[in-house]
């Protein structure tokens, strides 16, 4: 039995792991799971390419100067020419590149090697002249340069990975739980790997924040910091900013009055904070990064710790140097395409140091681990004064919905995406049409139909919700049938859907993603099947209506 069982995870977790696993043998009995089991397509071929990588690597080192490249994937030649260090080499496999398959991507990738291996023939060897920005721009405004902490940390100490646990209606919200556990997992990995002692530290706010501190130390931290005030009830920018901030600075270089000696913390700020990509954590994980003078990788579905080759000399000091970056968060989150991931570094500068390394998590990319209710943390009440104009805004009243739109319980969910965009009210009207025909159902929407600028008439603006979105930044749903009209299945849509037991896909593009995960496909426009469909499950013939035909 492998290590890794295929069917237990989703595409988006599986890659990251997947990546570890160097045993064909092992990944052919991974392979067979998932053949017996979900046999999802896009999951065999992930499978299928390690294993080819894997196999390749057991034959021998690939020989840059002979290996046909016309047999090599775009990414097997990325991963070859990382290791070449020889610009001459290099030369010939881009000039073999040209003659043969040509593709922009490979040659792209050469270049970019070339260039780090030898630097540019102005820069080769030369330092990069640090100018600081207001000797730089002396014309422009520079509202940091009040911020002695921009400059100030160069070479400061760094520890432990911080956890922002967020609070709804009295309980720790399931992705803080799932950020706790993934926490506990890479420290534990990285105390191995580096022989050190760094924690896991649980960070709560709020009017009832001490009632989860045993919540937080059983999900995996070493240390619960919280502070709690009935001011705090309610999530507000300001209060919640300053708070984090300062808990992060406690004990460094720019410590606030009372808080520069402090026994739960000896060191500048985090080496690694992560918050949920919620919508109070993806606007609090901003403000509290820049607040810091650091970066921010949002909505990320992946994390894992090591090393870095960098060559860039805004990074390395030096143009054609290479410089190996250790402990770097690596934090994948899909690109703009919506079809791959980026994996999002955030590196110093010869100048500059970018900590805490912060990230924000979509609910849902992680396991909830079981909680362990016998572990011990160390616990503490943060104290510090909070200043009357933070509060300035009062809410005098407020209504708390009794439910919002819940997909997750419906045998059927019916989801439109952009092939709506002819006429956005009656592709909204089609796809409630078809809805109201089954007993148990609703509507759904994927990001594009929420992101466009598309008009509605009033009847059905009130469908077109953030609400009803279906993907990793939206709902997960499971239902009887999913019925996909016009949705293309870029990898945050298909992880809101891919448990569905039945998938039903209307695309008029032959080549849509959506077709690889959907067990039928009506190539055909959604103005024109959906009418159809809604016929067929009026007079129960849904069945019969979705298999295959000639018109």
């Amino acid at each position: 039995m492998p290590a890794i069982d295929p069917t237990e995870y989703e595409i988006a977790e599986l890659g990251p792991k997947i990546t570890d696993v160097d045993d064909a043998d092992e990944l052919h009995e991974m392979l067979e799971l998932e053949e017996a089991g979900e046999d999802r397509a896009p999951v065999k071929t992930l499978i299928e390419d390690r294993i080819e990588k894997v196999e390749a690597e057991d034959d021998g080192e690939l020989d840059p100067e002979t290996v046909d490249l016309t047999e090599m994937t775009v990414a097997d030649i990325a991963n070859m020419v990382r290791g070449v260090d020889d610009a001459d080499v290099l030369r010939d496999v881009l000039e073999r590149e040209r003659e043969g398959k040509e593709r922009k991507s490979a040659i792209a990738q050469i270049e970019n090697r070339i260039d780090s291996v030898e630097g540019s023939e102005e820069q080769a060897g030369e330092d990069v002249e640090y100018v600081p920005p207001e000797e730089k721009y002396p014309e422009l405004d520079h509202p940091t340069n009040d911020k002695r902490w921009v400059e100030g940390t160069v070479g400061a100490e760094y520890r432990d990975m911080w956890v922002y646990c967020e609070t709804q209606a009295g309980e720790l919200v399931d992705v803080s739980k799932e950020m706790l556990g993934k926490a506990r997992d890479l420290m534990d990995q990285y105390n191995a790997d580096y022989d050190a002692e760094e924690r896991v530290v649980a960070v709560l706010v709020g009017a009832d924040a001490s009632d989860h501190v045993e919540d937080a130390t059983a999900y995996g931290a070493d240390l619960v910091v919280y502070m709690e005030d009935d001011r705090l009830e309610r999530f507000r920018h300001t209060p919640y900013t300053e708070i984090v901030t300062d808990m992060s600075r406690a004990g460094g270089e720019l410590a606030s009055e009372g808080h520069a000696d402090v026994d739960w913390k000896d060191y500048h700020e985090p080496r690694y904070t992560i918050f949920p990509a919620t919508n109070n954590g993806r606007d609090l994980s901003a403000l509290v990064q820049g607040a810091l003078d650091s970066g921010l990788a949002s909505d990320c579905s992946g994390l894992y710790i090591e090393e870095a080759m960098i060559s860039n000399p805004a990074k390395v000091g030096n143009a054609g140097d290479n410089k190996e970056f250790e402990r770097v968060l690596h934090m994948k989150r899909p690109d703009f395409s919506g079809f791959e991931y980026s994996t999002i570094l955030c590196i110093d500068k010869p100048n500059r140091d970018f900590h805490p390394q912060g990230a924000s998590v979509i609910p849902g990319s992680f396991e909830i681990p079981d909680p362990d209710y016998d572990r011990e943390a160390a616990v503490v009440e943060y104290e510090m004064d909070l200043e009357e104009e933070w509060f300035e805004v009062e809410v005098t009243e407020f209504d708390r919905l009794s439910g919002g739109v819940d997909l997750t319980g419906n045998d059927v969910v019916v989801a439109v995406g952009r092939g709506i965009g002819d006429d956005p009210t009656t592709g909204i009207e089609l796809a409630l049409d078809l809805v109201d025909a089954f007993e148990d159902a609703d509507l759904g929407l994927s990001r594009g139909v929420i992101t466009s600028s598309y008009a509605f008439d009033s009847h059905v603006e009130q469908y077109v919700t953030e609400a009803r979105q279906i993907g990793e930044s939206g709902q997960v749903v499971e239902p009887d049938i999913y019925i996909a009209a016009g949705i293309s299945g870029a990898i945050q849509h298909k992880v809101g859907c891919d448990e569905a037991d039945t998938i039903i896909a209307v695309n008029t593009d032959p080549e849509a993603d959506i077709r690889d995960f959907s067990d039928y496909v009506i190539e055909g426009d959604l103005f024109e099947v959906l009418p159809r469909l809604t016929e067929a499950v009026e007079k129960g013939e849904l069945a019969a209506a979705v298999e295959a035909s000639d018109d």
